[in-house]
């Protein structure tokens, strides 16, 4: 790995009642969060691809530790979503590098799929910020029931110098959906939006 990572934080959420209505099964999301140095920390520089193979490595690394919290086989996850936060010393684009050239294919490996795009977010933030994951239907992007995301925090991260990254997936849709859409048994999964 060519990540320095701090520390890694698993996070499971599971929904066993809402509205005074039982969820069961309950619904489930899990979130794997690694604290990174940021390499680049307070300087421009205009190669990035270092970041860009840790978005690699920590698409990989995240995911698994992810569905592992489900207790789950990648391929019965049925949302994902990522998301980083740099630190104050670090930029946007750091974050982009991680999150989008290649952390999407070793996400979607251990997924065994993932045909519509891996939602995402990215900002630039002090230690104890909320990192807030959008999710999405991981084979079809119209599935009104998955549009959710996920919330998490680690108190000390990032500091001035770190990246937080994080990838989250689910064994499941919101709780109680009812906004009508496509439903996850009309999915084709032809183009990753039906």
């Amino acid at each position: 790995m060519s990540a320095v990572i701090r520390k890694i934080v698993t996070v499971v959420e599971e929904t066993h009642l809402e509205m005074g209505k039982t969820i069961a099964p309950p619904t489930r999301r899990a979130a794997a969060i690694a604290v990174i140095e940021n390499p680049f920390a307070g300087r421009y520089v205009e190669d990035l691809s270092p970041l860009i193979a840790i978005g690699e490595e920590l698409g990989e690394l995240l995911s698994k530790r992810a569905v592992a919290a489900l207790g789950i086989e990648g391929a019965k996850a049925h949302s994902y979503g990522k998301a980083a936060a740099v630190g104050e010393n670090g930029e946007l684009e750091h974050a982009a590098a991680i999150l989008h050239p290649k952390m999407g294919a070793p996400v979607r490996k251990v997924l065994s799929k993932g045909a519509a795009l891996i939602p995402s977010s990215k900002k630039r933030s002090g230690p104890g910020t909320t990192l807030d994951i959008p999710l999405g239907h991981k084979d079809a992007a119209f599935v009104r029931s998955h549009f959710d995301g996920m919330e998490v925090q680690i108190n000390d991260a990032p500091r001035a110098n770190e990246i937080m990254v994080a990838v989250a997936v689910t064994d499941s849709g919101r709780p109680l959906p009812r906004v009508g859409g496509l439903t996850v048994g009309e999915i084709k999964g032809e183009d990753g939006l039906r």
